[in-house]
């Protein structure tokens, strides 16, 4: 049964109606047209549909519609813009962390969660955090050391 649902997605208020149980990324991607979040495994797996809710990551193939009315979602295209993008898209891109970038917005909002909740963090509690999100590609040093740049950037701006 479809029924109304509103939440705040990138700081704008949102009403959908569908299913309450249908994952949020699906919601993300075909009804508010959001394709930053991928579908990788659709099993929770893979991180590459990461988002955050209400600042903790979550795959958003497997939470359901339901569990984030009145949350706020902050998906890669929240997080910052292309004049103003945040630290860690200037690092990611700076160290050259994406190949493909197929992974790449699911690692960045999980990197994003780790750095709101420590701005230091070491590189065993970096690679702890990034463990859920896979890439193929073969950058994770990479992704490591843009993390690292992100957070000394981060901490020099306060």
């Amino acid at each position: 049964m479809s029924e109304s649902v509103s939440l705040t997605v990138n700081g704008a208020p949102q009403t959908v109606h569908a299913e309450t149980d249908t994952p949020l990324l699906y919601i993300l991607r075909n009804d508010l047209k959001l394709k930053g979040a991928k579908f990788g495994c659709g099993l929770g797996q893979c991180g590459a549909c990461m988002v955050l809710v209400d600042g903790h990551n979550v795959m958003s193939c497997e939470v359901p519609l339901w569990s984030v009315a009145g949350k706020s979602v902050t998906t890669i295209e929240g997080l910052g813009t292309l004049k103003e993008q945040h630290a860690l898209q200037r690092a990611f891109i700076g160290e050259q962390a994406a190949q493909c970038g197929y992974c790449m917005s699911g690692v960045i909002m999980t990197a994003a969660a780790l750095l709101s909740k420590n701005p230091d963090p070491s590189e065993d509690e970096i690679k702890q955090a990034l463990a859920r999100n896979l890439c193929r590609c073969g950058t994770h040093t990479r992704m490591i050391k843009a993390v690292q740049r992100a957070a000394r950037d981060m901490r020099g701006a306060q």
